[in-house]
């Protein structure tokens, strides 16, 4: 079955600091609970509390710096380089650089709130 997706659902996430969702496939825009495909714009200084995701998580680095925090080491993801994050393992993703970020995610199954075990839901 084909299914033709419009437009991204747009979603406002507000951690510390607003943040733009574009859901172009995923749990709330396209019912697809396999995975889940984002693009996603955090502007400088967001901040988001860090999680034990119950899915893997593939990303790209468009523009500007994605760090990337986990129990053992912080990486900088900048525009053209990517990231996998295994799913059960302790992550946060910030944007501290001045310019922010854009950046694509695919979540797999797909990215859903009760999924992400986040911190702030201990």
């Amino acid at each position: 079955m084909v299914q033709f997706i419009d437009q991204p659902m747009v979603i406002e996430a507000v951690d510390n600091k607003p943040k733009i969702i574009e859901e172009y496939i995923g749990a709330v825009n396209s019912g697809t609970t396999e995975l889940s495909i984002a693009r996603m714009r955090s502007p400088s200084g967001w901040l988001e509390a860090g999680q034990t995701p119950a899915f893997a998580e593939y990303t790209v680095v468009l523009k500007g710096m994605l760090q990337v925090s986990t129990r053992s080491r912080v990486y900088e993801v900048k525009a053209g380089q990517a990231i996998i994050t295994a799913a059960g393992e302790w992550v946060r993703y910030s944007t501290p650089s001045e310019e922010g970020a854009e950046y694509i995610a695919v979540c797999l199954p797909a990215f859903t709130a009760a999924a992400a075990h986040s911190d702030e839901e201990s």
